[in-house]
């Protein structure tokens, strides 16, 4: 079964109504925060029976302990929904965001689970840019180090590669997921050119907006708490250690339009990133030697779930 999950803080946006919509979902999870609108979710969830709200109080009397090691006001919190998708048996978990407007072909790509042959590309350093290989190859995707934006365009294709898909990433058009530092510079509005799959054989990043994860993943696929906006991203480099050669990219499957955020704050929020990110890729196994002590102790927690 198919289980998408999401964290919101907003009354039912569009995007949300669609994913609820879409045939590709058997249910949708939705996460609450202390600012969600309760009482709307509570009704919008007993009007739809592919919807399952989960309130504060229910997240406090069910996983207490993960619930306080990742504290509100959080979309980490979207990793609750990771663990009660997983114990009620889905098998393939959608991440998604609320501003991402999923197009009427939204999951029909959907790869995960499947052995499936992949446009394949090597790079010349140790991470690739998924953005390299599209029409936006001056764009890098958010989280990739900034050390080597130089050179990431260094790529060449290596053929069709079989693959056992774990999770697939797939793009966006409209406002795409880089980092604050070309969002504030550059404001770019993008309609990628990307029609089939790829991916590579060094490790990249992907984020928890509009991505497929196979219920295999989950254990070691959290959105790491307490480090600003590399929450999903540091996740995401953590499940390739566990599960490397796991990861394919798809074509733009939503629009994002989206929702009011401060740059300058986002910028604050990556700078973490910035100055930590190619350390992490030296030696994944060594990543928190670099986090807070509460993350190490959040993400231990959460592990204990399974």
């Amino acid at each position: 079964m198919n289980t998408i999950v999401i964290t919101t803080i907003n009354k039912p946006t569009e995007a949300l109504k669609k994913f609820v919509d879409s045939p590709w979902a058997d249910s949708v999870l939705i996460v609450g925060d202390l600012k969600t609108p309760h009482e709307t979710y509570v009704e919008f969830a007993n009007k739809n029976k592919k919807v399952t709200y989960l309130d504060p109080d229910f997240q406090n009397n069910n996983y207490k302990d993960i619930s306080d090691a990742i504290g509100w006001n959080s979309i980490s919190r979207r990793s609750i929904g990771f663990i009660h998708a997983y114990k009620e048996g889905k098998g393939i978990i959608a991440t998604v965001d609320d501003d991402n407007i999923p197009y009427s072909n939204w999951g029909e790509n959907c790869s995960v689970g499947k052995e499936v042959n992949v446009k394949t590309y090597t790079s010349d350093d140790k991470v690739f840019d998924p953005l390299s290989v599209t029409n936006y190859n001056y764009l890098w995707h958010r989280g990739f180090p900034l050390e080597l934006v130089k050179n990431k365009n260094n790529v060449k294709e290596i053929g069709y590669k079989k693959k056992k898909v774990l999770i697939q990433a797939d793009l966006w058009n409209g406002d795409p997921d880089i980092d604050a530092i070309q969002r504030i510079t550059l404001r770019p509005e993008c309609k990628f050119n990307i029609s089939e799959l790829f991916c590579s054989n060094k490790i990249s990043p992907f984020d928890s907006q509009n991505t497929f994860v196979h219920r295999e993943i989950i254990p070691f696929y959290m959105m790491i708490p307490h480090v600003g906006r590399m929450d999903d991203i540091w996740g995401s480099y953590i499940a390739q250690k566990h599960f490397p050669n796991s990861l394919v990219y798809g074509p733009a499957s939503v629009y994002q339009e989206r929702n009011p955020q401060n740059l300058i704050k986002n910028l604050k929020d990556e700078i973490i990133g910035y100055e930590f990110n190619m350390s992490i890729l030296d030696d994944v196994d060594k990543i928190f030697d670099f986090l807070p002590k509460k993350s190490y102790e959040a993400y231990k927690i959460y592990q204990d779930y399974f």
